[in-house]
């Protein structure tokens, strides 16, 4: 986009205004834009700043890279969460970035560039619209490694596509092709990987000019029901994933995990 200023600045977020139109990109490309605990922390903190943006009447956001984003750096909640501490400041932070995205003024769309894992499956939920590449898709694994998925997509995929097809893809953590992901409503449409970024933008100009309080207005009235389930289940899921995090059984199916991708790293390396 021509023009484009860079405003605020986050480590780990990219942040540019052009005109009416914000472009939010996760912007840890080698990770595949996995949060780190960095990268969580400014999730919670950089709505508010668009929110005060006088001039932002859409948001899109997106991936750096390959990526949408692969969730939780798995590496980074091993060696912190287990401190009762930390694990405070995470939680409180996933709480923030929820209840930020539903309630922030402008609407938000995601331009899913390419694998939204976890806590991107979850980001994607929490956006008002989402343009998917062709090669992209969703999934919650949360449960492959006995964690309880309760930051966006558990709880909103429900009232999205049903429950019994909900709970197929939580409890099977499988992945949602782009089409599919299309044909059951978790995204809008779906175009090629070269023209996501594109189409979300021009979606997004679309709604930026439109009248800016009654944009507003609508978005606030139709994310009740959003706002409903998160009252009613937001604390209860996130108290639910904490005890979880503390489980033995996440700590072993943690554990084996990292030693295979050692494993590979070695065999990679040797190759």
């Amino acid at each position: 986009m021509p023009g484009t200023a860079t405003s605020p600045t986050f480590d780990t977020i990219e942040v540019k205004s052009d005109g009416s139109i914000t472009v939010v990109t996760l912007n840890r490309p080698d990770a595949m834009n996995a949060a780190d605990a960095v990268m969580h922390r400014e999730l919670a903190e950089v709505w508010e700043a668009i929110g005060a943006d006088p001039a932002c009447r859409a948001v899109v956001l997106t991936g750096a890279g390959r990526a949408f984003s692969a969730g939780g750096d798995f590496p980074r909640m091993v060696e912190t969460q287990v401190d009762q501490d930390v694990q405070d400041e995470v939680f409180a932070e996933a709480r923030r970035t929820v209840h930020a995205m539903v309630e922030l003024p402008q609407p938000i769309i995601a331009a899913v560039n390419g694998p939204a894992v976890g806590l991107g499956a979850s980001l994607v939920a929490l956006c008002d619209m989402a343009v998917a590449a062709d090669t992209a898709f969703l999934a919650d694994p949360h449960l492959g490694v006995g964690l309880v998925p309760a930051d966006g997509a558990a709880l909103l995929w429900p009232m999205t596509i049903g429950l019994m097809r909900a709970k197929e893809y939580i409890f099977t953590g499988a992945r949602i092709p782009a089409t599919t992901a299309k044909e059951l409503g978790l995204v809008n449409s779906v175009v090629p990987a070269g023209e996501v970024l594109a189409s979300a933008t021009e979606l997004a100009e679309r709604v930026a000019a439109l009248p800016i309080r009654a944009v507003r207005d609508t978005k606030r009235l139709l994310n009740v029901h959003t706002t409903r389930v998160l009252t009613g289940l937001l604390d209860q899921a996130l108290a639910c994933e904490r005890a979880s995090v503390n489980s033995v059984e996440h700590a072993e199916l943690t554990r084996k995990l990292i030693e295979r991708a050692e494993q590979r790293a070695a065999t990679t390396t040797a190759q």
